[in-house]
């Protein structure tokens, strides 16, 4: 193909009849022919004239080619450019975690020496010979989808239940200390991950759910066989999974809850009495998933209430519909925000109560003209959004939802009421932001510019922003004060002050010598953080040879933990039983197997607060 496209362009046209390459249409040429065309090709055809210099730069082509090349997911992003730079980097994507390090979350076992015993700035984890695309993270686990579909996990899918060594991971408290592959039928194409659970979307387009690690079911309707009906999007909450079909309708279910947990867990007790080739034991680095079917209608959520036309909202090829629909899902904890085509941010608070709740929308995160009236600015010298702003993206975790488009971000709560103004933190407006993601108490955000910001609690190291102990005082991350700073230093014990101002990760930490690069997305729930980063060179070769850290070993087992001055850590969300009773400190010895006096079944671990499907 490349060499009929050179004589084409070589030989000049003898009859007036001959079609050349350039009179075919544009979306010919992207679409059907520079797809096929290999790589080096591609980028000399680039070279040869203006016509093809622009067209080989076409933002959407890479895109897709991303998409299809790299199995990379871009539904949690709202870039717009710089897919050709990332892509011809996608070949040696690097991954970095940090923050808490208990229940083998960050996926190492063995960890540079720290003031607070914790990761504070980012790691690198190493994937030889595999390319991660994506990253997600659940409350005490992350997992990392590759170019081929398969998913690897690490920590604990529920680490408020315990396993034996010689359990298997159909234990939903089984730890990964390192990185481990799931062994699934089909290729996966997203992944959205809970607390204690996570679901994914596979390549066609079928719903899995896993409870654990080793027997992830496979989510069997009478609705998913309408075509309008195919999912688009799944998208976790606290404890319920959800998904997004062509036709703007969204799906619920919890598998915490009844009916769906005793259904579960009756068929977790028949795989038990199977035999040891039941248990999902890894071998080789891979853990040998058992999949099966759950047979059940979810709940299809309330139909959208009337919703104003924004009319000064840019239109474009999703908005051209006189009548909005919902286009992307964002689950929390026991609520749910949606955006339309149109821009139009909705919140469903009452998940518990279906029946009885319903869609509400939120005009201060919608109108253009009434965000442009926030006092924000007014007081300030920051630059409101223009008139045609319009909500393109949407993320949410624990208590927090955000909505976003580049250079405005929006931030509400479970709390947030339809006359309710959002949160507008400065430092994030005005900074092309194309994600954002949120742990319990730290949020991260994502520039085009490939920067990550952070900003919130410390949270066991989870801004990033490196070693309190070794940052000067009152810079954000670190101590307020050099007297506070020395304590710590003696005792291993302190506070770190909230960080209000979004400030940079740095991905060169302990290097003899600075070194830029380019972060491509991020992930965050609990009290940790992980990133997609690539170098700023392509194909750039490079070990660790200089880096000035020395790791050492994690110690066996349960780890006492110090939060210094209050007791319990900052907001530290206690691990939940049915009724919402909070287990006994993390500190304290454990008896037998189990977290506690007894060891929780399947019926009630994690049990949704609200009504089941």
């Amino acid at each position: 193909m490349m060499s009929l496209i050179a004589h084409s362009l070589s030989s000049p046209s003898t009859s007036s009849a001959m079609l050349a390459v350039t009179d075919i249409p544009i979306e010919i040429l992207l679409d059907n022919l520079l797809p096929r065309l290999p790589l080096n090709d591609l980028l000399k055809l680039q070279s040869t004239n203006k016509f093809f210099a622009a067209l080989c730069a076409d933002e959407s082509f890479w895109r897709k080619k991303s998409q299809e090349d790299f199995n990379f997911p871009d539904e949690s992003t709202a870039r717009t450019s710089g897919w050709k730079f990332i892509y011809l980097r996608l070949t040696k994507p690097r991954v970095f975690v940090w923050g808490q390090k208990d229940q083998g979350r960050l996926g190492m076992t063995t960890f540079p020496h720290s003031t607070l015993n914790n990761v504070s700035y980012p790691l690198e984890l190493k994937f030889p010979g595999i390319r991660i695309v994506h990253l997600a993270a659940g409350g005490m686990s992350f997992q990392a989808l590759d170019s081929e579909g398969s998913i690897h996990v690490w920590g604990a899918l529920d680490g408020s239940q315990y396993a034996l060594n010689r359990d298997g991971f159909s234990e939903p408290g089984k730890v990964a200390t390192t990185p481990l592959r799931l062994q699934m039928p089909i290729s996966i194409r997203s992944i959205s991950c809970g607390r204690l659970h996570s679901s994914s979307l596979d390549s066609n387009n079928q719903i899995w759910t896993f409870m654990n690690w080793g027997r992830p079911f496979r989510l069997v309707s009478d609705l998913l066989n309408d075509p309008g009906f195919t999912p688009i999007q799944v998208e976790c909450g606290w404890n319920f999974s959800s998904a997004l079909t062509r036709s703007g309708d969204v799906l619920v279910w919890w598998p915490f809850s009844d009916p769906l947990r005793t259904v579960i867990e009756v068929k977790m007790g028949e795989m038990d009495n199977q035999g040891e080739s039941f248990r999902a034991h890894s071998t080789d680095g891979t853990i040998n998933c058992t999949p099966w079917d759950l047979q059940t209608d979810p709940i299809v959520l309330p139909s959208l209430p009337f919703l104003p036309k924004l009319s000064d909202a840019e239109s474009d090829s999703e908005s051209v519909d006189d009548v909005p629909r919902i286009i992307k899902i964002a689950g929390f904890d026991n609520a749910m925000v949606a955006l339309t085509n149109q821009g139009h941010v909705l919140l469903f608070d009452a998940l518990g109560e279906v029946s009885l709740g319903n869609w509400q929308y939120l005009p201060y995160f919608s109108d253009a003209s009434r965000i442009r009236d926030h006092e924000v600015f007014s007081n300030t010298n920051l630059q409101p959004p223009q008139a045609d702003f319009k909500i393109t993206h949407i993320s949410a975790h624990f208590r927090t939802f955000i909505a976003y488009s580049g250079s405005i971000v929006l931030m509400g709560s479970t709390e947030t009421k339809p006359d309710m103004q959002p949160k507008i933190i400065p430092g994030l407006q005005n900074q092309a932001v194309i994600s954002v993601v949120a742990g319990d108490y730290h949020f991260a955000a994502v520039t085009a510019t490939g920067k990550l910001l952070t900003w919130g609690q410390y949270s066991e190291g989870a801004l990033g922003l490196g070693d309190p102990g070794l940052l000067q005082p009152g810079t954000p991350g670190g101590f307020a004060s050099e007297a506070l700073r020395v304590q710590a230093l003696e005792t291993r014990r302190g506070r770190i002050p909230d960080v209000e101002v979004p400030t940079e990760v740095r991905f060169d930490s302990h290097r003899k010598k600075p070194k830029d690069r380019f972060c491509v997305s991020a992930a965050a729930s609990g009290w940790h953080t992980g990133a997609l980063v690539i170098d700023m060179k392509a194909n750039e070769n490079e070990d660790d040879s200089d880096l000035e850290i020395e790791k050492v070993a994690q110690p066996s087992g349960r780890t006492r933990r110090y939060f210094g001055i209050g007791g319990r850590g900052q907001g530290e969300t206690p691990p939940i039983l049915p009724g919402g009773i909070p287990t006994q400190d993390p500190a304290l010895p454990y008896i037998g197997r189990g977290g506690g006096m007894f060891r929780i079944g399947y019926a009630g671990r994690g049990m949704h607060r609200g009504r089941g499907t």
